[in-house]
């Protein structure tokens, strides 16, 4: 395994989490963000890595010397070019949206070296959608982390059908070295393993909801307490993000045509308020 280098496209919460995993286990990173008149990923990203380093450090679960070490690793910026030069590896964590997907690859390959790996974190949407856009679509697959990536041990390794099984297994190497556990997929469906079960545990949850059945609260409570889960369907969808829900769904009824693919109306309406969960301190639940 020849990764040295790697660049995160994308500084927003998964993409800042995973930079700092990589850098952490002793690879260079460079993570890019954008910014413009309203969003700044770089500057964001920056303040929670220095957050989460010093509670690291006043908790006693790393020494000064580590996290030094892991911020030297640690790079973030606003120029693509800047962040991709000579990346080894390039791991993708930008919008769950297929065309921004497409266009950050196509813009990245010419970027990069000939023999740089190219691993999307779509929790939904397959290489075999965006591999097209390169010189080697050998070098295209999924690498899904969960939310939050600094905590999930779970990488989902996915093969499409251009993919080579040098670039799998490199990548399962690369998943071991940062201290996670990979899962091969070896056929690429909707959803892979674990978000296609958790979709239908969701997908019934907001049906149950939306019929005024039972509160979102009692539902978190029935699957807490009775399938013994950590966290309710709920909860986990304002962890995970309701937007990025919102963009999932949207996107695969795009795709289907099929209206029971659509977001479910206690999504859609969250998403319109601009209440995603967690991070904007209100979604099903409201946070301090």
């Amino acid at each position: 395994m020849n990764i040295k280098k790697v660049a995160v496209v994308g500084a927003g919460t998964m993409g800042v989490q995973i930079a700092m995993r990589v850098a952490i286990s002793g690879y260079k990173v460079s993570c890019y963000g954008i910014k413009n008149e309203t969003i700044d990923e770089k500057k964001k990203a920056e303040a929670f890595s220095n957050d989460w380093f010093f509670k690291k450090i006043t908790k006693g679960k790393m020494t000064e010397e580590a996290v030094a070490e892991s911020k030297s690793n640690l790079k973030f910026t606003t120029d693509l070019a800047e962040a991709v030069k000579d990346a080894d590896l390039v791991i993708e964590a930008v919008a769950e949206i297929l065309d921004v997907k497409r266009s950050v690859l196509k813009q990245v390959d010419e970027l990069t070296p000939e023999h740089t790996i190219f691993a999307t974190n779509s929790s939904y949407i397959v290489s075999s959608k965006l591999c097209d856009v390169v010189a080697h679509p050998d070098k295209v697959l999924n690498l899904h982390f969960f939310n939050p990536a600094l905590v999930m041990k779970l990488v989902e390794v996915v093969k499409g059908p251009h993919c080579s099984r040098e670039t799998v297994e490199t990548m399962v190497k690369f998943v071991e070295s940062i201290n996670k556990v990979p899962a091969i997929v070896n056929k690429e469906i909707y959803g892979f393993i674990v978000n296609r079960i958790f979709s239908a545990i969701t997908k019934e949850a907001c049906y149950i909801y939306d019929q005024g059945v039972a509160s979102f609260e009692d539902i978190d409570k029935a699957v807490k307490y009775g399938l013994s889960h950590p966290m309710g369907p709920f909860e986990l969808l304002d962890m995970t993000g309701i937007d990025l829900e919102f963009n999932v769904l949207t996107e695969k009824y795009k795709m289907t045509g099929n209206p029971s693919d659509k977001p479910s109306p206690a999504i859609v309406e969250r998403y319109a308020r601009g209440e995603y969960g967690r991070k904007a301190k209100k979604g099903f639940y409201q946070y301090k």
